[in-house]
């Protein structure tokens, strides 16, 4: 059973779309089920200022992809480098665990795109 959080980003998605003019930008698959989740990055002033995301997946999936943006945008690319995963399943009210799958996704698909960023942060 989801979380009203996790039904709630799956239903009403935050900050889906693209960045056309991303600094950075990375897209993961999950080989074991095939979700795969995009998010792009515009940083101004050191700042997440534009952060969106595409997925292709489970309801979790989805969930976690709209949640992690949430978490990161406006932080600093530091602060934004800091995030857990404890801190996303948190954001989403929890995870089954079929489905922690899913804020792995989510975290190791932020943490490429800020690593494309590298210290230009």
């Amino acid at each position: 059973m989801y979380s009203r959080q996790v039904l709630d980003h799956f239903e009403h998605p935050r900050n889906a779309g693209t960045v056309p003019d991303a600094d950075a930008s990375a897209r993961v698959e999950n080989p074991a089920c095939g979700d795969v989740l995009e998010i792009m990055l515009k940083i101004e002033e050191g700042r997440i200022d534009k952060i969106r995301f595409r997925a292709k997946g489970c309801v979790a999936a989805m969930a976690c992809g709209s949640a992690v943006t949430e978490l990161a945008g406006g932080k600093t690319v530091a602060e934004a480098r800091k995030l857990s995963r404890e801190q996303l399943v948190l954001a989403v009210g929890g995870l089954p665990a079929a489905s922690s799958h899913a804020s792995c996704l989510a975290m190791d698909t932020l943490a490429a795109a800020l690593k494309q960023l590298g210290d230009k942060s």
